[in-house]
């Protein structure tokens, strides 16, 4: 019994730093970002009348305000230092303020296609965002209606649990895939080896950080 409860509290020390070496990768992957959108490709502007500023507002929401803020919501419940229901909130209002940015990401890249006259969904990088996107707006209604609402049972809540935690890390993995093909893109197109050098460099930093707060959720769900 006592090695139980000190290795899962080991375990519970583990997870906690992971999910600080998770924060670390989102502030590196943030600043990589705006240094790619700022100093190589030009500035973000969804109004501006070059169509390449219009594009670079698509990689900077879908990455500082979807896949970036849908981690941080996956940690809310390991990283922030208050009560259940605190926590809970934090999570559900977090992953729709990621939602709804994920939206306009996805609305900035048809904005772009339609400026610089170039046939929507037609590449894989396309196909599984807009999935990501999609299952990610389902997972959301369906954890606001069973965890949110009062009219939900508590053994349902305890029964959907396992599931709804497999499929967000499922859908959170999807979207950090979704990432690497467009940075792939970018990157074979890219004006110079250094932009290449930071785009790949980029990717890399999304990766771990997808690794990062898989791995923290796991540790905290395998010992809690």
């Amino acid at each position: 019994m006592a090695h139980e409860i000190f290795g899962g509290h080991h375990h519970s020390i583990v997870a906690s730093r992971v999910a600080m070496l998770a924060h670390v990768l989102f502030l590196t992957t943030a600043v990589l970002m705006l240094v790619w959108l700022l100093h190589y490709r030009g500035g973000i502007n969804i109004q501006s009348e070059d169509p390449e500023q219009i594009f670079n507002v698509h990689p900077f929401v879908m990455s500082w305000g979807f896949i970036l803020l849908i981690g941080e919501a996956i940690l809310a419940y390991s990283t922030i230092p208050m009560d259940h229901r605190t926590q809970k909130m934090a999570h559900m209002m977090i992953h729709l303020v990621g939602l709804i940015l994920g939206i306009f990401g996805v609305y900035a890249a048809f904005k772009f296609h339609a400026a610089a006259v170039v046939p929507d969904l037609m590449s894989l990088h396309s196909w599984l965002g807009i999935t990501a996107i999609a299952l990610f707006g389902l997972q959301w209604l369906f954890g606001f209606v069973t965890f949110w609402l009062p009219a939900a049972h508590e053994r349902t809540r305890n029964a959907a649990k396992p599931a709804h935690v497999m499929a967000g890390l499922a859908i959170f993995m999807l979207a950090v895939c979704a990432a690497q093909t467009g940075l792939v893109e970018k990157s074979a197109a890219a004006a110079s080896a250094a932009e290449m050098k930071l785009i790949n460099v980029t990717g890399i930093f999304i990766l771990l950080y997808g690794v990062a707060v898989a791995s923290a959720v796991a540790m905290r769900n395998a010992f809690s």
